[in-house]
């Protein structure tokens, strides 16, 4: 089937065969079909890199610019580059947007952009669930403009919606004045950003319109933000909704006839099966979904100084088709834990959140379907997150930070480092008090010349941390055995240990770190007995012995 007949089934499925023949001739005509089928896979060699575009500051200088320098001078082996939302935007970090068309001159202009776009393969956030209620969009809602009445969700206040999944606190409806009068809007994030009412199909047609246009623009890679929740049907919990992964299969439809190299990735804060679900067949909905398993598993392992539970959760993951997994540790948001509920219960989840408050650092919550507020996300640096205490050696938790990374980097898909854990930051503890959000712990800006100082020193945590990520990926680069898509083999020696085994032809890696304070010695499995750790070029045979904190990457 060609990508446009699959279009069409799509929108015949979402709405009805009116809407699916008049809007996929519309799209058709607007944007045409690529010459050639140019579909391009993830490698071994392909790491992202994740920032804003204004987490490095020289007043001179549009923060585009700076970003791009600091990517080059310390950051040269990503071959993706993530800028997060650089749009107009009136919170949330950028996540409220007001205008999807414009870069923010404050961070630089579309040259800027495509000039980032040349150097590597460039990630975009297409935030489709929501829009900053000062949006143009809303606006003319809110006065009564005819194209824009039926673009938001109005719902009468003494609905039942109690069965709809909350990721916040907050009222799930807002109250707006409207030329019609006192209107309740539907938010599920904050009062400042309203979700979209995809039931009409003129508001997909202007998300599709937004989307062609960051391809145009240079974007290679489409992070699908909150996309769990852009269908809404009342009686539904109005998460994953059988229209919502339509709408993910129609995008990828839409990118294979205008721009086959484009890859989706899907970002859901969610259980890891219904994360998964966003693979489809393997071959029709999402080529990669961030594992949102993986942060606060191998925080959990770190923090007990056992690996059970990771390496066996580590042992069921599995692909099929194109597809891969976005490998995280640290991002603009906290640290999500949704997905550890189902793995290591609430009782772990909250002895997680009082202890990143005894670390210095917050929690955010979301109400339950009791009516109970619990742990959603917890708000502190990652590097911070992993530490015995406050006031702890910089340079101890900058090693344990590589310990993590050395685990992130091993397991089967791609990784992607926030640019905060690549530069050795630390939480910004003053962050949340200056902004009035939890998440700015996490958000730092800093300044250019500080950071070059910093990075200059080789026995500071910044070069530690740095230098040790370059080196993990520097090795990665020349080891096809880090294929994206063939699998893992989880050896479980020691619960102290995360012990994996790579292979890819005749490529064979033995991957270990020591996750606790202990020495830890153990045997080598058959055949490992002499081996050569390849990110020191260290030859080694008999028992394995490893430091606090100390991981090795073992070939033949």
């Amino acid at each position: 089937m060609t990508a446009t007949a699959r279009m069409r089934e799509l929108l015949a499925f979402i709405y009805d065969d009116r809407v699916a023949r008049d809007l996929t001739d519309r799209l058709t005509k607007r944007h045409p079909a690529a010459p050639d089928d140019q579909r391009v896979r993830f490698g071994h060699a392909d790491a992202v890199l994740i920032s804003y575009a204004d987490t490095v500051r020289d007043e001179s200088v549009p923060p585009l610019r700076t970003l791009r320098q600091v990517v080059a001078d310390h950051a040269p082996e990503y071959t993706h580059l993530h800028v997060l939302p650089f749009f107009p935007s009136s919170g949330d970090g950028g996540f409220s947007i007001v205008d999807f068309t414009e870069v923010d001159p404050a961070h630089g202009d579309w040259d800027d952009i495509a000039a980032l776009a040349a150097d590597r393969r460039l990630m975009v956030d297409l935030v489709l669930n929501h829009v900053s209620s000062r949006s143009p969009w809303f606006r003319g809602f809110l006065a009564g403009d005819p194209e824009r009445s039926d673009w938001f969700h109005v719902v009468d206040p003494s609905t039942d919606l109690s069965g709809v999944f909350r990721p916040r606190t907050h009222p799930l409806l807002t109250r707006f004045d409207t030329v019609r009068g006192r209107e309740y809007v539907w938010t599920t994030f904050s009062a400042d950003q309203v979700d979209l009412n995809f039931a009409n199909p003129a508001v997909l047609e202007a998300v599709l319109d937004v989307l062609a246009d960051y391809v145009a623009h240079g974007a290679r890679v489409i992070r699908l933000d909150a996309v769990g929740f852009v269908w809404k049907e009342l009686g539904t919990p109005c998460l994953h909704h059988p229209k919502t992964h339509a709408v993910v299969k129609l995008m990828r439809a839409f990118l294979d006839r205008i721009a086959p190299d484009v890859q989706l990735v899907t970002e859901t804060n969610v259980p890891h099966a219904d994360n998964i679900a966003y693979f489809g067949d393997g071959s029709d909905e999402a080529q990669m979904v961030y594992n949102f398993a993986l942060p606060p598993l191998v925080l959990d392992a770190f923090a007990r100084g056992d690996t059970t539970d990771l390496s066996a959760w580590a042992a069921t993951l599995s692909t099929s088709g194109d597809t891969t997994f976005f490998n995280f540790l640290a991002s603009h948001d906290g640290i999500g834990m949704t997905a550890a509920y189902p793995i290591v219960g609430a009782d772990r989840v909250g002895e997680l959140a009082e202890r990143v408050r005894r670390l210095g650092g917050d929690w955010s919550g979301r109400t339950t379907d009791a009516g109970t507020v619990v742990p959603y996300e917890l708000n502190i640096g990652y590097a911070d997150a992993l530490a015995d205490h406050q006031g702890q050696d910089p340079r101890e938790i900058a090693q344990r930070m590589l310990a993590a990374a050395s685990i992130q980097f091993a397991l089967q898909g791609v990784p992607g480092v926030y640019v905060h854990s690549h530069l050795g930051s630390r939480s910004w503890w003053d962050g949340p008090a200056v902004t009035g959000e939890k998440r700015s712990i996490n958000r730092e800006r800093l300044q250019l010349d500080r950071l070059r100082t910093e990075l200059a020193d080789p026995h500071g945590a910044r070069a530690i941390a740095t230098d040790g990520h370059r080196r993990l990926l520097r090795t990665r680069r020349h080891h096809p055995a880090f294929d994206p898509y063939t699998p893992h083999r989880v050896e479980s020696k020691d619960p102290r240990v995360f012990s994996l085994l790579r292979q890819h032809d005749q490529d064979e890696l033995w991957c270990v770190t020591n996750i606790s304070a202990d020495v830890v010695t153990m045997p080598a499995p058959p055949g490992w007995a002499s081996r050569r750790d390849v990110l020191t070029g260290t030859a080694e045979h008999g028992p394995v012995r490893l430091g606090p904190y100390e991981y090795r990457w073992y070939g033949g």
